[in-house]
């Protein structure tokens, strides 16, 4: 417990411009309709700040652990990713969906195979093709398979996430905590992202796709720090 109030309290303050810069986004709430530069950067603000959230803690801290500089890569291409979303409506939704691909992999390789729990995979698998099912009628052209390996990818990278947790045998962290709903909240954005563009319009769809894509990129990020603040907290004490 008093190790995981020192990460929690320790890792707060670095977040203060993520935040302030999500603020900014919701309180400018640039229209979609007229795409450019600056709303690009207005977008992309708050994952830059993540990049600096993550690069405070030593570049020696992402080179000696794998995981977190994999997270720190996969919050570039998301940077990438949402910049070309922007100008979705012109031909650039492909490459969007291409960067937040390799994103998910990224992902995926930083939370690791270890424990495997196939019960959890087997489970993700279900909701990741149920979602499929539904999504099919719905999708022509390139989308019909650009669609499916996403949903692949997307759910490979909740499945390890959710692996990590390993609630039964009470070794989950909160780091490991952030992880699991970060993902789970990265699903429900990407989710509604599709829901938005090929079914039907959902109603608040923006903020809901954006309000659970930021909290998923944080939480995300904070899952890379648990070495750290835990060496930290063993010197303090």
């Amino acid at each position: 417990f008093n190790v995981s109030f020192f990460q929690v309290k320790s890792e707060g303050p670095k977040l203060v411009p993520f935040f302030k810069a999500t603020c900014v986004y919701f309180v400018l709430w640039l229209p979609t309709s007229s795409p450019s530069w600056f709303s690009a950067l207005i977008k992309c603000l708050p994952i830059f700040c993540l990049w600096v959230f993550l690069l405070a803690h030593g570049i020696n801290f992402l080179v000696s652990h794998r995981s977190a500089s994999r997270i720190l890569a996969g919050l570039i291409f998301s940077a990438v990713g949402d910049a070309f979303l922007i100008w979705q409506e012109q031909g650039y939704f492909i490459h969007g969906l291409l960067m937040f691909a390799i994103t998910h992999i990224l992902y995926s390789s930083a939370f690791g195979m270890k424990p495997l729990d196939l019960k959890a995979g087997l489970l993700m698998g279900l909701v990741c093709s149920s979602c499929y099912a539904f999504l099919y009628s719905y999708l022509s052209g390139p989308f019909t398979y650009l669609v499916a390996v996403y949903i692949a990818l997307i759910g490979f990278m909740g499945w390890r996430a959710v692996a990590g947790m390993q609630l039964c045998n009470d070794l989950w962290t909160w780091t490991k905590l952030s992880a699991c709903i970060g993902a789970m909240l990265f699903m429900v954005s990407d989710l509604t992202i599709a829901l938005n563009k090929f079914c039907f319009p959902v109603p608040y769809s923006r903020f809901i796709i954006m309000a659970t894509y930021y909290a998923a990129q944080m939480l995300i990020a904070l899952s890379a720090v648990e070495s750290r603040d835990e060496e930290d907290f063993r010197k303090r004490s």
